[in-house]
């Protein structure tokens, strides 16, 4: 099985990087695990806090326990670096558990990508903030982030 190219494709510019960042926060803001999981090749190897995934499979399974968790998800990412194949961003989102206490999380990613634009391998490192529900930063309806929505940058974040 091939996978379908998912432009835009390494060797990154600097649009086409910001493109990128933008088309992954918009999958993630989807919450949908399996349509998540396709912007990753098959082999696609992760670590997101202190849990290590494998494959689309084991991807799938961290993102339906992180979404079951994180209710009332928003995700902002920022392009912070690129080179070649490989992008460095910047991220905060919003969310709460099922007691209604709230969090914004920062954190970092590395991604490197292979030619066909699916990313290869995905380093994450998050630190979690508790914060009341009058701090929250992140107010549209869930789904895409609105294009006139500030940034983090914007919201200085």
């Amino acid at each position: 099985m091939t996978d379908h190219p998912r432009p835009p494709l390494p060797p990154f510019t600097r649009e086409t990087a910001i493109e990128k960042v933008r088309l992954a926060e918009d999958g993630w803001n989807s919450r949908d695990p399996e349509k998540v999981a396709l912007a990753y090749t098959v082999d696609s190897r992760w670590r997101n806090r202190a849990e290590f995934a494998t494959g689309r499979d084991e991807i799938i399974a961290l993102l339906t326990r992180k979404w079951s968790r994180e209710l009332e998800y928003r995700l902002i990412k920022e392009l912070w670096a690129f080179d070649g194949n490989r992008i460095a961003v910047r991220f905060a989102y919003e969310c709460r558990d099922d007691s209604h206490n709230w969090f914004r999380s920062y954190g970092n990613e590395n991604w490197e990508f292979d030619d066909n634009g699916l990313m290869r391998r995905r380093y994450a490192c998050i630190n979690d903030l508790p914060i009341k529900e009058s701090e929250r930063k992140f107010h549209w309806p869930l789904g895409r982030r609105p294009d006139d929505h500030p940034g983090l940058s914007d919201l200085d974040l």
